[in-house]
């Protein structure tokens, strides 16, 4: 490439990252929104989430094709090339995080016409602002190209698992005790799945920041916890 060339590149690769970048804003609003619909019970705050995804696809969209363009034409290479590859990527996360802010807010019209379990949804309600937290730091990293606020980000995953652990079981205990409250929580802990997948998109973020940057994956297993294991025996002790 000549040198005019280059510049226009150059300006075209910081385009598509403030693009990118607008994206996660629109995401974090709708997963922040979405958990004040639940906390709230707010009819009018869930419907906005769920039509504004619409902006989010919009945009996703638009991301997308000027990646493929800009990979057709300039044919970049290098971290120019993962830089172009990574916001590619990244706005398909951000998009399906965006898509489970829009399906919590469904959740949210629904479990507004019963009766409200207020400790429930007070645990709903953290789980998100950690989850709300985690998407935000991961973009600001993604912003700063920060990679050690892009790795503690990565390895703080589990404690959002956690979260979700608990929840299942305090879930669980209501249903048990109160079949009546089976509905409800059947919604909430699908409200808990979401915000976990969620946690996994910001981690997710952390990983194609960490590649753009060092063009090497993260080195280890992405720290989980595992559910399964820690819940306790659905079938009750042996006889």
């Amino acid at each position: 490439m000549n040198e005019h060339t280059l510049t226009f590149f150059g300006q075209e690769l910081e385009q598509l990252k403030a693009d990118t970048a607008r994206l996660g804003g629109l995401v974090e609003a709708q997963v922040s929104d979405a958990v004040d619909a639940v906390a709230r019970r707010e009819i009018d705050l869930a419907q906005a989430v769920i039509v504004r995804d619409e902006k989010v696809d919009i945009l996703q969209r638009e991301i997308e094709r000027k990646a493929i363009k800009m990979i057709a034409l300039r044919q970049p290479v290098a971290q120019d090339l993962r830089r172009t590859v990574g916001s590619m990527k990244l706005s398909l996360s951000l998009e399906r995080a965006g898509d489970y802010a829009k399906n919590i807010a469904k959740r949210a019209l629904i479990i507004s016409e019963v009766e409200p379990i207020t400790p429930l949804t007070r645990s709903i309600e953290r789980m998100g602002r950690l989850v709300v937290s985690r998407l935000k730091e991961a973009l600001d990293a993604y912003a700063s190209g920060d990679l050690d606020r892009a790795r503690r980000i990565w390895i703080s995953d589990e404690e959002v698992d956690e979260h979700y652990n608990s929840l299942f079981r305090e879930l669980l205990t209501y249903m048990m005790s109160d079949p009546r409250t089976i509905t409800a929580c059947a919604h909430l802990l699908f409200i808990g799945k979401n915000l976990e997948r969620i946690g996994d998109y910001a981690t997710t973020v952390c990983e194609i920041i960490y590649y753009e940057v060092t063009g090497e994956e993260i080195v280890g297993d992405r720290p989980k916890w595992d559910a399964l294991a820690a819940a306790p025996d659905a079938t009750g002790p042996s006889s």
